[in-house]
């Protein structure tokens, strides 16, 4: 925060205390007129007493105040000042997972040297797993692990970036990022729909268009395969099945060809460790290699 703004926040905070101080303090007694101490208010025969606040209710003001002027000065809240505990959400948080850590680092640990694919049978390594799944995955992947537009599907057996331990693990613990780029400019609205359509045939079957497989090896055969099968180096998929990551309808393969898709998978190596990676990577890998 600039030193301007910082000062901004400062002098509004300190005019804002001094201004409540002062409305507390100025009406704590009654200042009304006549024997009843009223205001002078008078409506359809109602008059208005000037009583001040009761006494309890006033302390509790004062005692707010007090607490607010102490936190301010041992916590952040004014303008680029710390305080003097030089308190942050960051350490905070970062002390508590690192307790945290400490306290069930163990539960982890006894894992660390069994194989993926044995883990992928403990039933209470799963139930970890599944834990850690729904807390960090389920977001894109859903809570059945099915996906959805956009996200992959991984109880289905269908892998991208292949299904190895190790692929998923790496998968997991730095992230992927997949682009497909949009051939509208070079193929045409016509070269569009042909495309299409011999991709849509790949799957279900159909009448080969010679134009079109022709321009299908010339712009997408590069990371999909003459055959269309795919590649796991490039995450790109297969297109002579039915799994479809984005849809497998006409006008959503037309979408794809036309403007191109981008899909990324955030790292997890900076938010769980090896040993939680280690217990998440059975579970997903269960998903799909478990009857």
């Amino acid at each position: 925060m600039s030193t301007f703004w910082s000062l901004w926040i400062i002098v509004l905070t300190v005019i804002s205390f001094v201004g409540i101080t002062w409305i507390l303090f100025a009406n704590r007694k009654s200042t009304g007129s006549g024997p009843d101490k009223t205001t002078g208010h008078i409506y359809d025969g109602i008059e208005e007493y000037d009583n001040p606040l009761p006494a309890w209710w006033f302390h509790m003001f004062v005692i707010t105040i007090v607490f607010s002027v102490g936190y301010l000065i041992f916590y952040p809240g004014m303008g680029n000042f710390k305080g003097v505990l030089n308190w942050t959400q960051v350490n905070q948080w970062q002390a508590e997972v690192d307790r945290a850590e400490t306290k069930y680092g163990e539960i982890f640990a006894q894992y660390r040297a069994m194989p993926i694919e044995e883990l992928s049978k403990n039933s209470k390594a799963l139930k970890m797993g599944q834990r850690m799944f729904s807390n960090n995955c389920a977001q894109c992947h859903a809570g059945d692990a099915r996906g959805g537009n956009g996200f992959p599907d991984l109880t289905d057996g269908e892998w991208l970036y292949g299904h190895s331990p190790e692929q998923i693990k790496e998968s997991i613990m730095a992230g992927r990022s997949g682009a497909m780029p949009g051939w509208l400019a070079a193929l045409k609205e016509e070269g569009v729909s042909e495309v299409s359509q011999y991709v849509k045939n790949l799957s279900v079957g159909g009448e080969v268009n010679e134009a079109a497989k022709a321009k299908f090896q010339m712009f997408c055969s590069a990371c999909h395969g003459a055959d269309g099968t795919g590649n796991i180096a490039f995450g790109a998929p297969d297109l002579t099945n039915d799994i479809w990551l984005y849809g497998g309808s006409l006008g959503q393969i037309s979408h794809s060809i036309r403007n191109g898709r981008n899909g990324r998978m955030p790292v997890h190596k900076e938010l769980l460790s090896e040993d939680k990676i280690h217990l998440l990577t059975a579970y997903v890998y269960s998903l799909s290699h478990n009857p």
